[in-house]
């Protein structure tokens, strides 16, 4: 059963921890995203021929003094990241990932609620087909009705298009139908995320960011899971 709700912890103090969930298929960079989003490097992520995260995982950042202003008063941040199994997986069936995401979701933002899901998606591959297709069908399952105001796509390997000679607009420009379908459910919310030397910082402040944008969108509300 899921509801929606504005979290005490969101109003009542100083502090802000925003609650992110991260789906997208085998080898889309998830991990990596989950860990520049934190900060650190808890989730494992290295290149492989088959899936490489078989378990959910929740990751929390340290606190990021005087983020940004709200009230008159300067907000400290704290980012948790759900990490889940890339979907299809080489090895897991789909109603085992399904499963345990559904039961990660419930154990870690049962009660404090999810603010965002983030669709990882490779920027250099197309989305289309029924397989590219597949993490979006499970965060429509998994979130219900509401999937479309609580879901972001984060573009990965940005700088693939970069290279190529695209500049953002373009790419979306010239994407497929199903990707663009899929943003226009999802009100246009999307993310570049760049791998380049010496701005790791940089990135995950300005991902954070945007991030922040979607949630004041939805006026701080999240999604709890029963």
């Amino acid at each position: 059963m899921l509801s929606f709700c504005l979290p005490t912890a969101m109003t009542d103090s100083n502090k802000m921890t925003i609650n992110l969930a991260l789906f997208g298929m085998t080898q889309s960079g998830k991990s990596s995203a989950g860990n520049i989003l934190l900060g650190s490097t808890d989730f494992h992520s290295s290149l492989a021929p088959c899936s490489v995260t078989k378990d959910c995982r929740l990751g929390r950042s340290c606190h990021l003094h005087g983020f940004m202003r709200r009230g008159g008063q300067e907000i400290t941040l704290q980012v948790q990241v759900l990490d889940t199994p890339g979907y299809p997986h080489s090895r897991l069936s789909e109603n085992h990932v399904k499963q345990g995401v559904k039961e990660a979701l419930a154990h870690h933002f049962g009660q404090e609620g999810l603010h965002l899901a983030l669709l990882v998606q490779r920027a250099d591959v197309p989305l289309c087909g029924q397989e590219a297709s597949s993490p979006v069908h499970m965060i429509q399952e998994l979130l219900g009705q509401a999937w479309k105001n609580y879901t972001a796509i984060l573009f990965t390997h940005a700088e693939k298009i970069e290279e190529a000679g695209f500049s953002e607009d373009e790419y979306l420009h010239e994407a497929s139908d199903t990707l663009l379908t899929l943003l226009n459910s999802i009100q246009h919310r999307y993310i570049f995320q760049y791998k380049k030397e010496n701005s790791f910082n940089e990135q995950r402040i300005k991902i954070l960011e945007r991030i922040m944008e979607f949630i004041r969108e939805n006026c701080y509300q999240v999604l709890t899971f029963k």
